[in-house]
């Protein structure tokens, strides 16, 4: 009888001890609360890199993917401009284009961590559980319109540093007018914003991709638990 109670007891302290073990070696399956800590852990990292790489200098000036060249539709302005020899100007707001776009992706970073902090378990859960875009999803529906709120005075304050900026409003505001049919998208603000909201969020997903790809490399041990696990 006395050796019967031993060798249960001796079983139960190995079951346990092996319970232990797995879960010191990671290969229990991390629970909801865990995974939703690991995700937001993931977006913080992903969404803080993004903002800080791109408000440094040139770094929308000097990628070719990221580059904010003057609008499609006033290419025929900008080609005669550089005809009679006046490409500087053309240079000079495209330089301030970037500028401004790069002063405003600081902007994005406390907006960012604020939204990490007011997921749900359950969209927590959603993103990692999604396709390789789904927390650059949830980031551009989360922030985009308080973004363009703080995003548009950088980019006015650094186009008005063009001589002829507030004469070009003045014109935009009779042209917008004017009854002219599929007319053309002049305004260099709102074209600004959009590329600058682009290239921010373009630079979100690939640190996204970065970190679903190399979880424990780009993050952290628990990181790397929710997104091998998934």
């Amino acid at each position: 009888m006395i050796m019967k109670r031993f060798m249960l007891f001796g079983l139960a302290v190995l079951v346990a001890g092996c319970a232990h073990m797995e879960g010191m070696l990671g290969g229990d399956q991390p629970g909801q609360d865990s995974m939703a800590s690991g995700i937001k852990q993931a977006l913080e990292l992903s969404s803080v890199r993004a903002s800080d790489a791109l408000s440094q200098p040139g770094a929308y000036a000097n990628n070719p993917a990221l580059r904010i060249g003057m609008p499609e539709q006033a290419s025929p302005i900008v080609n005669t401009l550089r005809q009679f020899g006046m490409g500087r100007y053309v240079d000079r707001v495209e330089s301030l284009m970037n500028q401004g776009a790069e002063q405003a992706a600081a902007e994005a970073k406390d907006l960012f961590v604020s939204a990490v902090r007011n997921m749900t378990v359950t969209d927590a859960l959603g993103i990692v559980r999604g396709d390789d875009t789904a927390a650059t999803r949830y980031f551009r529906d989360q922030t985009e319109n308080s973004l363009r709120q703080r995003y548009q005075p950088v980019i006015r304050s650094n186009l008005q540093q063009v001589g002829f900026y507030d004469e070009y409003r003045t014109m935009l505001d009779v042209y917008n007018t004017l009854p002219i049919r599929n007319r053309p998208n002049l305004d260099l603000e709102d074209y600004v914003l959009n590329q600058s909201l682009d290239g921010l969020f373009t630079r979100v997903a690939e640190e996204e991709a970065l970190i679903r790809n190399d979880p424990l490399g780009r993050g952290s041990a628990l990181i790397g638990r929710v997104f091998q696990g998934r």
